[in-house]
């Protein structure tokens, strides 16, 4: 190492000098950790999520632009954390308080590093897609948040900067001991002669992953045996995962990288795995102010049971249609139809956020400092409602609910739609009796005239006309007319199938034949 440069802290420079990590001494990686540095001018991301293998990547990172001279250090290293709005509650502590630290620090000596914290689009959070969309909570077949929440912040930072600079190295602290599918990735794109490998979807992105074949104790050997480079020690994150008995949640930067589950530190209302073991841990060493969480949890992981989704989900998807798909193939040789739900019905989407609110409000009155939502959510997902697909908001009530909750009211945005009072619905319901129209068709069409009032060309009017028009309005009777017809679609599809066989067989006999 430089010696026309200072040890950040003797604690952690003493170690370096003579710990070995995955039999190499880790003055060697600090070395290499400075070439790879120092050989192009393309700017770093870090990967830091909090947990043990991010925070071992960010140390050994710091420490190691803290031994290069001021003339060294030229091009800028952006440290990145992701915070999807419902991360557990002490990691992002955790997380927050680490950045500023080293924002702070980086500052005084002097070193390119700036660390950022990403979060999704507002009209991708995990609220506003569940309890504004109606989306159910996520499983293993249908994981649909990983890529807006994690994947999709971190990507568009990355892209931001390769548009700044035109290439970035983004290291990270994969370790192919964490998982089998993990090492096949980065043996996989690992660029041949080069400590770098290809990004495997962002272009001009390379990763660099100084501790891939570090061990799970080679990590903690690190992190015990001496003080942050920047100061303080690691105690605080080894009682998170003494108490959590969990692993941690990688930062994901593509759908290659795996996501959280088995009981790791991440989103507390994940409800992929079956118990979240995690905050179940955590709960158990005295944070006991977690149950109210660990509850919603559990109760949104009741309605992803199979017996659950009818009663939770409506029997309409978001494109107003009743939907059937082939399921599994039964003994006689016969497709199974299979009935695919659509959303949370309006009034559990409404209860949810009700007793979300309730929590929230509870948490801060015992003076925990905790925003379960923000206010950019509820005013998306208030619009979400009263555009509903299938159940639009009429009387725009979600004003109402947090005043319920809270006692006061916020800023809202008037509603210029408007919205439905008493009279107007008891008119709906009238007309729907006389002219078997349901009231959500003329809501649809007045939302319609509304959106285009004023326009000199109304382009498109005929076709969302027609969409809305189309939609399956019927009653939940609709359901069984509608497995009859695709029934009898299937059983043509079927018919169609076995001509089609039977003409290639006899197709071939034919030319068989006429070769004899």
């Amino acid at each position: 190492m430089s010696t026309d440069t200072h040890l950040a802290f003797d604690g952690f420079g003493d170690l370096v000098e003579v710990a070995h990590m995955a039999r190499r001494p880790i003055a060697d990686l600090i070395k290499e950790i400075q070439n790879v540095y120092l050989m192009d001018n393309r700017p770093w991301v870090v990967g830091y999520s909090g947990g043990k293998d991010s925070t071992v990547i960010l140390q050994l990172v710091y420490f190691a632009l803290s031994n290069l001279s001021s003339e060294q250090r030229t091009k800028p290293v952006f440290v990145i954390s992701s915070d999807t709005l419902v991360e557990t509650p002490l990691v992002v502590d955790l997380i927050t308080s680490t950045l500023e630290i080293v924002n702070k620090c980086a500052i005084e000596s002097e070193l390119p590093v700036s660390c950022h914290l990403v979060h999704p689009k507002t009209s991708e959070t995990f609220w506003v897609n569940l309890l504004g969309k109606g989306y159910p909570a996520p499983t293993k077949q249908f994981r649909w948040c990983t890529e807006r929440m994690k994947i999709d912040p971190v990507s568009d930072f990355i892209l931001e900067k390769v548009a700044d600079f035109g290439e970035v190295v983004v290291i990270l602290g994969s370790r192919s001991q964490e998982s089998a599918s993990r090492a096949q990735v980065i043996k996989k794109h690992r660029i041949e002669g080069s400590l770098l490998s290809r990004h495997t979807t962002l272009p001009n992105a390379y990763i660099y992953s100084p501790i891939a074949d570090w061990t799970h104790d080679d990590v903690w050997d690190l992190l015990l045996t001496a003080p942050k480079p920047w100061g303080g020690t690691n105690d605080r994150l080894f009682e998170l995962y003494k108490g959590s008995n969990a692993g941690e949640c990688p930062l994901v930067i593509d759908t290659n990288t795996p996501s959280c589950g088995n009981s790791r530190f991440g989103c507390w209302v994940c409800t992929v795995v079956q118990k979240d073991r995690a905050m179940e841990g955590l709960i158990n060493t005295g944070e006991t102010w977690l149950e109210p969480l660990q509850k919603f949890r559990n109760l949104l992981a009741e309605t992803t049971q199979p017996e659950k989704k009818k009663e939770y989900r409506n029997y309409k998807r978001r494109t107003g249609q009743v939907t059937f798909l082939r399921g599994r193939v039964d003994k006689d040789g016969k497709s199974e139809l299979k009935h695919i739900p659509g959303p949370y019905w309006m009034r559990y989407r409404k209860q949810f956020l009700k007793t979300l609110l309730e929590i929230q409000r509870d948490l801060q009155a015992a003076g925990k400092d905790i925003t379960l939502i923000t206010e950019p959510e509820l005013h998306k997902i208030r619009k979400e409602w009263i555009h509903d697909p299938n159940e639009p908001d009429w009387e725009d009530s979600l004003p109402a609910l947090y005043e319920t909750v809270f006692g006061h009211t916020l800023n809202w945005v008037e509603n210029d739609t408007g919205s439905l009072n008493s009279a107007d619905i008891n008119l709906l319901a009238e007309l729907e009796k006389k002219h078997k129209v349901p009231p959500e068709v003329v809501v649809k069409l007045i939302e319609l005239e509304t959106a285009m009032s004023g326009l000199t060309h109304r382009r498109g009017l005929i076709d969302r006309l027609t969409e809305i028009l189309s939609r399956d309005w019927g009653g939940v009777e609709q359901l069984d007319s509608k497995r009859i017809s695709v029934e009898e679609h299937m059983g043509y599809d079927d018919q169609l199938a076995e001509l089609e066989t039977e003409y290639t067989l006899v197709k071939q006999e034919l030319s068989e034949h006429s070769t004899a």
